[in-house]
């Protein structure tokens, strides 16, 4: 059987990553394929534990002060158990992956972010991951200042309606997102074959559009297909 086809999406919380992933799967799904989504961190039972302490802000108020390193190894531990669980089997069995978030996030969050540069993540990949590449990176990279305005406005809402608080990173300074921001820019300009960046502020529709265009360029109909055209969802 051949092998699947692994689509990651990045940039930062804001950025409408996570939309934009829900209507692509639900658009493949339509046209016949098998989609497996998964996010990062999170996606299984460690990796939702690995979540919580990541991402809530909480946590070191519980755990004390997490060190970056410690931060990136737990990325990895669960990134890795996604592969194993999830990710290597659905795409040896054919499937679409869709993945909000993989290896390019740590190296834009801990390696630009926390300043623990490219080299230490990408070795870590290799090792962790086995190198596992994603086929297609979509990333979506509106201007800064309105990424971080709705990430937060979102954690707000959450933390209201729900109890939840993934706002660990939305804390950080202007300045730790210019670091991720310039690292995601500069991954793109390192992998254009695999990167896709979208930038500039289009509406969902205008970026749902582009983002199928490209997509239908690089991943054939599904055996039982309907009629409908990607470029037409």
């Amino acid at each position: 059987m051949p092998r699947g086809y692994f689509i990651t999406f990045e940039g930062l919380d804001g950025s409408g990553k996570t939309t934009q992933l829900r209507r692509l799967a639900a658009t493949l799904t339509e046209q016949g394929h098998t989609v497996v989504s998964l996010r990062q961190p999170g996606g299984t039972a460690l990796g939702d534990r690995l979540r919580s302490v990541l991402l809530d802000s909480r946590s070191e108020a519980a755990l004390g002060t997490i060190s970056p390193i410690a931060e990136l190894t737990l990325m990895f531990a669960d990134r890795a158990q996604a592969i194993a669980e999830i990710i290597a089997p659905a795409l040896a069995a054919g499937h679409i992956v869709l993945c909000d978030r993989f290896t390019d996030s740590s190296e834009a969050y801990q390696g630009g972010g926390r300043q623990l540069g490219s080299e230490r993540i990408l070795a870590m990949h290799a090792a962790v991951c086995d190198d596992l590449q994603p086929d297609l990176t979509l990333l979506l990279l509106p201007p800064l200042d309105a990424s971080l305005h709705r990430a937060r406005r979102r954690n707000h809402r959450s933390i209201q309606s729900q109890g939840t608080d993934e706002n660990r990173f939305e804390r950080e300074s202007d300045e730790f997102y210019s670091r991720i921001y310039a690292k995601y820019q500069e991954i793109a300009a390192r992998e254009p074959q695999r990167v896709v960046s979208i930038e500039g502020n289009d509406s969902i529709e205008e970026i749902q559009r582009y983002i199928h265009r490209i997509v239908a360029e690089r991943i054939p109909p599904a055996p039982s297909a309907p009629a409908t055209s990607m470029l037409e969802a």
